[in-house]
């Protein structure tokens, strides 16, 4: 399940110019019984096998070098963000603890001290594809690996916001044309046209995200017109449906 993925694109890349080692080991390794179990039945009963805890403390403990952050995949962890990226990025040795069946024996986090890390509110058959989402999410982050050192600094939650939307050619495509900002060379308004793009679909479409994001002066400024044009939109709406002959046509600004 990893190698291929492992195998594409930036992850490759990351590996073979040195900016990371990744290893993937079979926790069958150290088990001690010739079927190399790794689980068994759930005291107390109920569906499913649990991960048993000698073949992953013995795992952790032969690969964990100083300083070495042990993290258990599981539905049950912190919400995996960019900012939880940010921090995981900066860490030298990460261990990655995959889960499967019922999930694991709860000895096993406590007693590794391992964070538990969810990469959102569903199940998965196991932890191999969240592991390989946390790893995509958090070399991408590592100095060096994208190149374009800003490409990372841009990107939707890296600042707490949604990104920007974004055009490339052609300038006009099936009836729907590129903002004339973007191509009028003005760089200080398209910054500003940005931002507030920004700002403004992160309050459509995932508005919890502004009450932690750190906002500038220019940012509320900009809340602030972004809401009075919802305003003026939302009464013209409202003069169609009362059936009003006044028809209020303001579109947006920026």
């Amino acid at each position: 399940m990893f190698q291929g993925p492992l195998q594409e694109s930036i992850l490759k890349r990351a590996q073979e110019r040195g900016l990371v080692t990744i290893a993937v080991h079979d926790l069958r390794t150290w088990t001690h019984d010739r079927h190399h179990v790794v689980d068994d039945t759930p005291y107390g009963g109920g569906a499913g096998m649990v991960l048993k805890p000698e073949p992953v403390f013995e795992a952790v403990e032969a690969l964990r070098a100083d300083g070495a952050a042990p993290i258990v995949l599981s539905p049950q962890g912190r919400p995996f963000t960019q900012r939880l990226a940010g921090e995981l990025a900066g860490l030298a040795h990460l261990i990655l603890i995959c889960g499967r069946y019922e999930g694991f024996d709860d000895r096993i986090p406590r007693g590794l001290g391992a964070r538990e890390v969810s990469i959102g509110d569903y199940v998965l058959t196991g932890g191999e594809l969240p592991a390989l989402v946390l790893l995509d999410a958090v070399i991408r982050l590592i100095p060096g690996v994208l190149g374009g050192e800003s490409s990372a600094a841009t990107d939707s939650f890296a600042g707490g916001l949604l990104e920007y939307p974004q055009y490339t050619r052609p300038p006009s495509y099936r009836g729907m044309a590129v903002p004339a900002v973007l191509l009028s060379g003005d760089h200080q308004a398209i910054a500003r046209w940005r931002r507030k793009q920004a700002l403004r679909r992160t309050r459509e479409r995932r508005p919890e995200l502004l009450e932690t994001a750190i906002l500038t002066a220019l940012d509320r400024e900009l809340l602030i017109e972004i809401e009075a044009e919802a305003g003026d939109l939302d009464a013209g709406v409202a003069h169609r449906q009362d059936g009003s002959s006044e028809v209020i046509t303001q579109q947006p600004r920026g």
